[in-house]
């Protein structure tokens, strides 16, 4: 057995796929899925800010696609929201500052339930948490699991509808975080009944490390597919 490294990609289906929103834009993204059988749950990937550099390739979602499908039977849905560019190619459309992404999300959501992949959860990290709070209230969505929220878009108003809502809500959140730390996330996630706040001693906003990556994916299987939790860490 050899240990799982940072740069390990683990047997998976992978699909280049595209998305069609509503207002008329193609977006591009990958679909893994397990090597066999029918996924036991689908991750639905919200990158961080595209302006500083975000997109469907930032580290913790492309190693989530190159471990979770093999190690979890997850599904890994990835894509880059409008104007956005990576290795896979650039979305149609310009940047919209997480107003003209909500069609985004609704495109990623519809394409799921096109294509009946289920349990879906959203995994946004720090821009992409503000869209599955903002956008993410669809009857397909299980729930969302937060990475690095800065809770600057969005706000109170957000944390209410999500807490109406009434779908699971996991913060993880870096102790050193840029913009929001563990005590003053518990405080503004109190506002949801049903949302669990996770510090993470020694972790910080980008969650750089390969250690930090492992408590990142094993909080999410923890969560989608407890079956498979915890992960191991060879393979």
């Amino acid at each position: 057995m050899e240990e799982i490294r940072s740069s390990t990609v683990l047997p998976a289906v992978r699909q280049d796929i595209e998305l069609h929103t509503a207002d008329g834009l193609t977006l591009v993204g990958e679909l893994a899925l397990p090597p066999e059988g029918r996924p036991a749950a689908t991750l639905i990937c919200l990158h961080p800010l595209p302006t500083a550099e975000g997109m469907m390739d930032s580290h913790v979602l492309r190693k989530a696609a190159y471990r979770l499908p093999a190690l979890a039977g997850l599904a890994v849905l990835r894509f880059n929201t409008r104007g956005t560019t990576s290795d896979r190619g650039t979305s149609e459309g310009s940047f919209e500052d997480g107003e003209g992404e909500r069609y985004d999300v609704a495109a990623a959501l519809e394409y799921a339930e096109f294509h009946d992949l289920p349990n879906c959860w959203l995994l946004g990290w720090s821009f992409g948490t503000e869209l599955a709070l903002k956008w993410g209230h669809d009857p397909l969505v299980r729930g969302a699991i937060l990475l690095s929220p800065p809770l600057k878009r969005a706000g109170d108003a957000d944390l209410a509808a999500w807490a109406e809502f009434g779908r699971p809500l996991v913060a993880l959140v870096p102790e050193f975080d840029d913009y929001l730390r563990p005590p003053e996330a518990r405080e503004r996630f109190a506002a949801v009944p049903q949302a669990e706040v996770v510090g993470v001693d020694g972790a910080k906003h980008l969650w750089v490390g390969e250690p930090y990556v492992r408590i990142v994916l094993d909080e999410i299987v923890r969560r989608v597919n407890p079956a498979a939790h915890p992960l191991p860490t060879k393979v």
